[in-house]
């Protein structure tokens, strides 16, 4: 008798335009594993009926997004430390013993994405400025204050929001008024935009930037377009640039690990099938 084929799943709604399959799937022929990774687009009211039945049809675990990340924190057995610090999590392991233990792997996937893509990149090298402070904000948060960044500069078009994460992460970040965004950036060495601003379909990111600093390390978390407005700008003010294509990479690998049983790499060969999908 054979070992049951180990499934996966991404889980949100909606679920169609997720890049997640793709990238599993990618995996999964690049290294001969046994294994389906597929989206199934499960609402709010369903999701607890959902993941008690997973295990039962042979699931190892899923992925959760939009809008469940919250959620899947309350349902879950076990929750990592940096998922409870976050609020939210991403990655779900289906335990033996029938246990949830919810992680989140943003923060990785993010640290990750500049190492790779920033090589000498560090960030105790000096101050990082934020714009937003939703889900995503505070993923990278928490890992740039864990990763040594001595202040965090943080702004938000709904301000109170900024200050909430303030008072929550302490006193090594300062929250900024949105209108005076474009300050926070003197002498900031790591620049970040977590918010949607420069998507395609979304309003463009129009904080001035004449204070970016040449020897700053900017990336965008928005990938479609892969290049937006904001890293052009930087690029040609003679910074280095990390696109937010590499964070959905990273992100994925602990998952996938625990999963199917090995560590995959994040490579050309991984972006560019992701980027042909």
């Amino acid at each position: 008798m054979t070992d049951p084929i180990p499934l996966a799943a991404v889980l949100g709604q909606p679920v169609a335009h997720s890049r997640s399959p793709v990238l599993h799937g990618h995996w999964l022929r690049r290294y001969g594993l046994r294994g389906h990774y597929v989206p199934l687009e499960v609402s709010r009211q369903n999701l607890r009926r959902v993941l008690e039945t997973m295990p039962r049809m042979g699931f190892v675990g899923c992925n959760v997004t939009i809008p469940h990340k919250e959620a899947i924190v309350d349902l879950a057995g076990s929750v990592t430390d940096r998922a409870a610090l976050i609020g939210a999590a991403n990655t779900v392991v289906f335990r033996e013993d029938g246990t949830i233990l919810a992680d989140n792997t943003d923060g990785v996937g993010f640290i990750e994405n500049l190492r790779q893509g920033a090589p000498g990149w560090s960030a105790p090298a000096g101050p990082a400025a934020v714009f937003g402070a939703g889900g995503a904000a505070r993923a990278v948060v928490v890992s740039l204050l864990n990763a040594g960044a001595p202040e965090i500069r943080l702004t938000n078009r709904t301000r109170s929001r900024a200050d909430s994460l303030r008072q929550e992460f302490g006193a090594r970040i300062s929250v900024y008024d949105w209108r005076q965004a474009g300050n926070m950036l003197d002498d900031a060495l790591t620049v970040v935009n977590t918010t949607s601003l420069g998507m395609e379909g979304e309003p463009a990111f129009r904080v001035p930037l004449d204070g970016l600093e040449p020897d700053a390390l900017v990336t965008d978390l928005v990938y479609t377009p892969l290049e937006t407005e904001l890293l052009r700008t930087a690029r040609a003010r003679g910074c280095r640039v990390v696109d937010g294509l590499g964070m959905l990479l990273h992100q994925a690998v602990p998952g996938f690990e625990r999963w199917f049983g090995r560590r995959p790499d994040v490579d050309d060969a991984l972006r560019d099938a992701v980027l042909r999908s």
